[in-house]
Formats: structure tokens, C-alpha cells, sequence
């Protein structure tokens, strides 16, 4: 598929069509508008997904746009509204499609909002599971390296008491690693798709 012509948050620029196509990347900003994200396209067959065979206002957006939208979204702050303006140089023929294209992109990003929700909740419940598993082996190894300190008072024994400390304090890396560093980029992530998935959209058309 030909090239995005995708204009950073801050202003618009253009890329020309041609193999290959490089990815959309931000340019320099001509007019500043704040939380805005601007996007300048050829037709409609740049923004959404063509291999998708679901009714338009279902159909998938193309991985390069939502990247590079979502790109610029993560630099605004979260708890402030963000609006995309779309500029199209050619608009379909019949009919006008501004009212099904805000509707689609609300869509999709409506569903990677709740693919997200569910995304979240099974890494909790993993992160549960894991934690229940690594305590348990924990105190399992603690118990049995304080009953070799009365069986046993060798080298050998203080390496297995040493090494059974170690490999309980391994089990719980996963569970640490969960709740402390891998739930939150996850959950801000669904934050944003849900405030996209309300954004003002409004469709313009460049000549």
C-alpha cells in the first residue's frame, strides 16, 4: 500500500507515493494546535485496513496510521481530550462518508479498548496464579533450608541451604515483575484507546 502522508500532532506534511513506502513519521510543525493530531491522506484506502472484508463502519484501521497515531496520543497528557483531523485529498465519489468514518475509527478504537480490558484482567489473574505458585515454593525452600541447618552442618549442606534461598527468592521474579513494572503500561494504553474512542474526528477535504 502506498505511503501515509501523515502530519505530525503540531502541523501537516506529505509523503509522496512510491515503492517502497516509507513509514509514517512525524515532520516539521507548521501550525501549532494543542492535543490535536493531524493526518493528510490520499484516500480512504490509506486509513483503513483493505484486506478487511467487514461493513465500513467495522472495518480495521491500517497498522501505520494507528502507530502513528497512537504515537502522538501518548505525548499528550492522559487526562486531556485529544482530537485527529483527517485530510483527504479525495473523497468517494457517491455520497458523503465523514459521518461512517467517525463512526469506524470510534469503533475501532471501542474494541481495542476491550481487547485491552481483557488483556489486563488476564495478566492479574496471572500475576496471581504466579504469586500464590512463588509463595508457596518460597516457603518451601525456606523451610527446608532451616531443617538442614539442624540435619546437616557440612560445606555441602550450606550450599544446598544457600541455593534453596536463592531459587525460592527466583520464583517470585514473575510475580514481581507484574505488579510492580508490567500493569501499567497496559493500563494507560487502554486509557488512551478509551478517550480515542470518544476524540472529536473531523474530516477535511484538501484539494
Amino acid at each position: 500500500m502506498s505511503a501515509h502522508s501523515l502530519s505530525s500532532r503540531e502541523g501537516k506534511g506529505e509523503a509522496h507515493s512510491g515503492e517502497p513506502h516509507p513509514a509514517p513519521r512525524p515532520v516539521r510543525p507548521i501550525h501549532v494546535h494543542p492535543n490535536r493530531i493531524e493526518i493528510t491522506l490520499r484516500d480512504l484506502s490509506q486509513l483503513f485496513n483493505s484486506m478487511d472484508p467487514s461493513p465500513f463502519h467495522e472495518k480495521d484501521l491500517d497498522d501505520d496510521a494507528v502507530e502513528f497515531i497512537l504515537s502522538w496520543a501518548q505525548e499528550f497528557p492522559l487526562t486531556e481530550p485529544v482530537s485527529l483531523v483527517l485530510h483527504l485529498q479525495q473523497l468517494p465519489a457517491t455520497g458523503d462518508p465523514r459521518e461512517l468514518i467517525k463512526t469506524a475509527i470510534h469503533n475501532y478504537f471501542a474494541y481495542r479498548a476491550k481487547l485491552n480490558s481483557l488483556e489486563f484482567k488476564r495478566l492479574l489473574e496471572q500475576g496471581r496464579t504466579s504469586l500464590a505458585i512463588g509463595l508457596v515454593f518460597l516457603a518451601g525452600c525456606l523451610l527446608t533450608s532451616e531443617l538442614l541447618i539442624h540435619v546437616q552442618s557440612s560445606t555441602w549442606a550450606k550450599i544446598i541451604r544457600e541455593s534453596l534461598t536463592i531459587g525460592g527468592w527466583v520464583a517470585m521474579w514473575r510475580p514481581m515483575q507484574i505488579y510492580l513494572y508490567d500493569w501499567w503500561p497496559l493500563r494507560r494504553r487502554g486509557k488512551i484507546y478509551q478517550k480515542m474512542s470518544r476524540m472529536d474526528v473531523e474530516v477535511r477535504q484538501t484539494l
